[in-house]
């Protein structure tokens, strides 16, 4: 495939998470740290986001299993969630992740239990989107591209 197919496959794709509301400015604000001398920084730091979030939901999972659920301890995790999706612009999950904390400041499980699953839901929708992005991006360097940006 040729290599401005690729790009024009990865601006479609991009612009499609912005559209969907999967992504915010704050992702555009960190593609464009990336350069030649970091050439994978958006990579790194996308993984960095998808190792902790999956931990951090796991331990929420565990958390809500209790049978005495320490909402303050669910909330703070809540809270890092929260501050990671912001930092790399992923929107819905962080929207998501906002609306889980309504339910642990009210103590309610039923609430917690349900927002947990949108969050596992929303992570794996944008782990898949992401999935999809970068393997584009590998395309086009394997073809001797470069990286179109957005505008």
């Amino acid at each position: 495939m040729k290599v401005f197919q690729l790009q024009r496959q990865l601006i479609d794709l991009t612009s499609s998470l912005f559209i969907e509301g999967f992504l915010d400015d704050q992702f555009t604000q960190l593609q464009q740290l990336q350069d030649e001398r970091n050439p994978d920084f958006l990579f790194e730091v996308v993984s960095v986001f998808f190792d902790y979030t999956e931990k951090i939901l796991n331990d929420v999972g565990s958390a809500l299993e209790l049978q005495t659920v320490n909402f303050k301890q669910v909330d703070g995790y809540v809270f890092e969630m929260n501050g990671t999706s912001s930092s790399i612009g992923v929107l819905r999950f962080k929207n998501a992740s906002v609306a889980f904390g309504n339910f642990c400041e009210e103590n309610d499980r039923e609430g917690c239990l349900s927002c947990l699953q949108e969050l596992k839901h929303e992570y794996s929708l944008v782990k898949s989107k992401f999935d999809s992005l970068f393997s584009l991006e590998q395309q086009i360097l394997a073809a001797g591209g470069a990286m179109p940006m957005l505008k």
